[in-house]
């Protein structure tokens, strides 16, 4: 576009066009499907544990210590995306899409990484199978929560922002407004 696209027409006998109608547009982004932006990691020391009010730990007690590493991922997904969320004005090649809200897509704990750092159970009771599972379970709760009080979904939101004006300028846009 402009005097190098003018120039170039000239010369090479050529003319590159986009075809930015709104359900192309919708259509372009909508292939996008879900984009992952933010990828949250956290190590840290999980506890659970089994008392009995009547006896000691050292007789009764059942405890795990957890060390864990866990992932949040966050994105937008594009497939909420309808015709009435992208504006188009051709004359003037200026585009205003609103994006869907981010959201947090998964969060794992890396088996790999995640171990048993200590592990001790009462003389009179057997090892509960059931202990390492829920502490992992909370674990991934702890982790869940970390990334979302550390502001994960703002973050997605505005690399979500960043890459969809870069694909739309990319698409032959003079002025993008994301939101």
């Amino acid at each position: 576009t402009g005097r190098l696209g003018r120039l170039a027409t000239l010369i090479v006998g050529r003319s590159t066009s986009f075809d930015t109608s709104v359900p192309v547009v919708v259509d372009k982004i909508q292939r996008l499907s879900r984009m992952e932006t933010v990828v949250y990691s956290l190590d840290t020391v999980v506890e659970g544990e089994r008392t009995t009010p009547l006896l000691p730990d050292a007789l009764a007690g059942d405890k795990i210590l957890l060390v864990v590493h866990g992932q949040s991922i966050a994105g937008i997904d594009f497939t909420l995306r309808k015709p009435e969320d992208v504006r188009i004005d051709p004359a003037s090649h200026t585009i205003h899409v609103s994006l869907p809200a981010s959201q947090l897509f998964v969060t794992t704990l890396d088996n790999q990484h995640t171990r048993v750092y200590a592990r001790t159970t009462g003389l009179l009771v057997p090892v509960d199978q059931n202990l390492e599972t829920e502490t992992r379970a909370k674990a991934q709760d702890q982790v869940q929560k970390a990334a979302l009080s550390d502001g994960i979904l703002d973050a997605a939101r505005k690399k979500a922002r960043a890459t969809v004006t870069m694909l739309l300028y990319s698409r032959g846009f003079q002025k993008v407004d994301v939101t």
